[in-house]
C-alpha cells in the first residue's frame, strides 16, 4: 500500500482510501440485485424439465429480463436466495445434451435451444437495462463428447458486419487441456458464417454460426468472443502490485470513485519520487466498453513494462507522471455487458454530461484531468478499445480543421507507433475527423479540455494483416501494444527533435499525396476539411 507521504501527489483524488492490505481478502465484485448471481456448485439438483419450442428443446434459459427496468441496488454475489439451475436435466449417462452455464463473472448467455443431436441455437443476454448491444459472449459447456461435430449458432447479434465474416474464429478453452497440457485459450471453429437472420425482426438480428469438435469426453469448456479479463483479474493484479515492495514505491493505487453497484474504479499514479513538480503528465484508460477485453490486455502490457526495471521504463517514470484508470466500467465487466454501464447507456458518450451519479467513472476521470491540467501539461491521453469490423490496430484522433501545424502534429504519434509496431499498427486506418456523434467521447472531450494529443486506440478483435501476417492477435500481441506505446512516447518526447521533424514531414507528404498535391508544393491545409483528408 502506498505510504502516507505520497498522499500529496499531483492530481490525486481527495479523501479516498487505498487498496486493502496485500495480505487480506480481495473485495468481491458487486452485482445488481436484478442480475443473475454467480454460479455455485449445486450437486445433483436440477431445474424442472424444460418446455419444448417450435424448433427444438430449450436446454438452458435464464430469466429473460431483469426484475427491474433500471438499476436500483447491488449485492455481493448477485441476487439473494438459493440458486436453481437454468439448465435442463440429463436423462442419464447416455444423454449427450450439453450443459450450458454463464452465471459467472462476465458471462452473458441467456438461452440455448437444442435443434439437433449436436446442434444448438444460442441467445445472448442484451446489456442490462437495454434491449440491444449484443456482441460479447462468454459461456461454459459440460458433458462434452470427443467424436461428434457440433454446430453453435448465436442468433441475436447486433452488428451487420463483423470480422467473423473475414476469417476470425471464436476462442475456446478446455479445462482438461489447461490442467494436463498447459494449453489456454485458443481459436477454434470451421464453417464459420456471419449473416442476417431471416425472421424479419426490427432492428435486424445477425447470426454467427460455427462448427467445432471437443478434444475430450466429459470436459468443462468455455467459448468467448475475446480473451476474457475480468474485474477480479484486475483486483488480483493490483493486489500483487500493492504487495510488491519495489513497484509499490512508485505506483500508488487509489479509488478514483465507486461504480453504481459499489465496485471500486481504481486510479494508479506511477512516477519516480524525485522532481514531480516539473513533470508532464500522461493519462490512460481502458474498458469503458466492457466487452472490449483486449483493451485490458494492452493495459496489462503497458503496466508490466512501465513498472519494470527496464532502463526505458525508469526513464519514463523520471520524465512523466502517469495517471491510469485500468477499468472504467467494472459493473459492465462483471455482468457481461458489451457496451453499457448499469445506467443502460454507453458511458463513452457521457464525458460531456454533468451526470455524476449516472456515470461516476467517466465523470471522475474528467474531473481528475481538469485538476491535472491546472497544474501541468498533459502530453497524451489514450483510451484503449477493441474493434469488431476492421483488422489491425489503429487510432482515432482529433483534427479540428484549424491551422496546418496542429493538424499535422495530431498525426505524428500514430505514425510513430506504426513504425514501432509495423506488424500490428496501421497508420492508413487511423481517422482524425471529429464527428458530431462522437462529441461525448473521452477522446474528443479531453482534446477540447486542452489535451492536444488525445486518442482512442482500437485493437481489432481479429488480428493483423500487416508485415506478412494474416493471423489472430494473441494475448502477447495485445500486451505488446502497451510496450510499443511506451517506446513511442519516448520517441515523441525526445529532446532531439529529429525523429519528430522527420515524421512531421512524412505526414505532410502523405496527406499531399492523398490529395494529389505535389510534395513540397506551397499551399495551406486550412482550406482542406477533415472529411476531404479522409475520403
Amino acid at each position: 500500500v502506498p505510504s502516507a507521504r505520497r498522499r500529496g501527489s499531483p492530481g490525486e483524488p481527495r479523501a479516498l482510501f487505498a487498496l486493502p492490505s496485500a495480505r487480506g481478502p480481495l473485495p468481491a465484485p458487486r452485482w445488481p440485485i436484478e442480475g443473475e448471481p454467480f454460479c455455485q456448485p449445486t450437486g445433483p439438483q436440477w431445474a424442472p424439465a424444460a418446455l419444448g419450442e417450435e424448433h427444438g428443446t430449450v436446454v438452458y434459459h435464464l430469466s429473460p429480463e431483469p426484475r427491474g427496468s433500471c438499476f436500483t441496488r447491488a449485492r455481493v454475489g448477485g441476487a439473494p436466495g438459493p440458486l436453481s439451475s437454468p439448465a435442463a436435466p440429463l436423462e442419464g449417462p447416455q444423454d449427450t445434451t450439453l450443459l450450458f452455464e454463464s452465471r459467472f463473472e462476465s458471462g452473458n448467455l441467456q438461452k440455448a435451444v437444442k435443434v439437433g443431436p449436436y446442434e444448438y441455437v444460442l441467445t445472448l443476454r442484451p446489456d442490462l437495462y437495454t434491449a440491444k448491444h449484443t456482441q460479447w459472449f462468454y459461456f461454459r459447456v459440460q458433458n462434452t463428447r470427443r467424436g461428434p461435430l457440433y454446430r453453435f449458432t448465436i442468433a441475436n447479434l447486433a452488428k451487420p458486419k463483423s470480422l467473423y465474416g473475414e476469417g476470425m474464429r471464436p476462442l475456446f478453452y478446455s479445462q482438461r487441456d489447461a490442467q494436463r497440457r498447459g494449453i489456454g485459450w485458443r481459436r477454434v471453429g470451421d464453417d464459420i458464417r456471419y449473416y442476417r437472420g431471416g425472421g424479419g425482426e426490427e432492428p435486424a438480428a445477425f447470426r454467427l454460426s460455427w462448427t467445432a469438435r471437443f478434444p475430450h469426453d466429459g470436459d468443462t469448456c468455455f467459448f468467448a468472443h475475446s480473451y476474457p479479463y475480468t474485474y477480479s483479474d484486475l483486483q488480483r493484479y493490483l493486489r500483487a502490485l500493492a504487495g510488491d515492495p519495489v513497484r509499490s514505491r512508485y505506483c500508488a493505487v487509489r479509488a478514483l470513485c465507486h461504480s453504481l453497484a459499489g465496485n471500486t474504479v481504481y486510479l494508479l499514479t506511477i512516477t519516480s519520487p524525485a522532481g514531480v513538480a516539473a513533470k508532464r503528465a500522461v493519462v490512460l484508460s481502458a474498458r469503458v466498453h466492457p466487452g472490449e477485453s483486449g483493451g485490458s490486455w494492452a493495459m496489462r502490457g503497458f503496466l508490466d513494462f512501465l513498472l519494470s526495471a527496464d532502463a526505458d521504463a525508469r526513464l519514463l517514470r523520471r520524465l512523466f507522471v502517469f495517471k491510469v484508470v485500468p477499468m472504467l466500467n467494472p459493473d459492465g465487466v462483471v455482468v457481461g455487458n458489451s457496451r453499457c454501464s448499469l445506467a443502460g447507456r454507453d458511458p463513452n458518450r457521457a464525458y460531456g454530461t454533468a451526470l455524476r451519479g449516472s456515470f461516476p467513472g467517466v465523470w471522475h476521470l474528467r474531473a481528475m484531468v481538469e485538476r491535472l491540467l491546472a497544474e501541468r501539461e498533459v502530453v497524451l491521453y489514450c483510451d484503449f478499445h477493441g474493434h469488431s469490423r476492421k483488422n489491425n490496430v489503429f487510432m482515432y484522433g482529433c483534427d479540428g480543421g484549424a491551422g496546418a501545424g496542429p493538424r499535422l502534429r495530431q498525426r505524428v504519434f500514430p505514425l510513430m507507433l506504426s513504425k514501432n509496431a509495423p506488424d500490428k499498427f496501421s497508420f492508413p486506418s487511423c481517422k482524425f475527423k471529429v464527428q458530431k456523434s462522437k462529441a461525448g467521447t473521452g477522446r474528443v472531450v479531453m482534446w477540447r479540455m486542452g489535451v492536444s494529443n488525445s486518442y482512442t486506440m482500437e485493437a481489432a478483435f481479429g488480428g493483423s494483416t500487416l508485415g506478412g501476417r494474416s493471423s489472430h492477435f494473441t494475448v502477447e500481441d495485445l500486451k505488446s501494444l502497451g510496450y510499443h506505446l511506451c517506446d513511442t512516447l519516448l520517441d515523441f518526447c525526445d529532446p532531439d527533435p529529429a525523429k519528430f521533424q522527420r515524421c512531421l514531414s512524412e505526414v505532410d507528404a502523405l496527406l499531399r499525396q492523398r490529395l494529389g498535391r505535389e510534395p513540397g508544393s506551397s499551399g495551406s491545409w486550412s482550406d482542406v476539411s477533415p472529411s476531404e483528408l479522409e475520403s
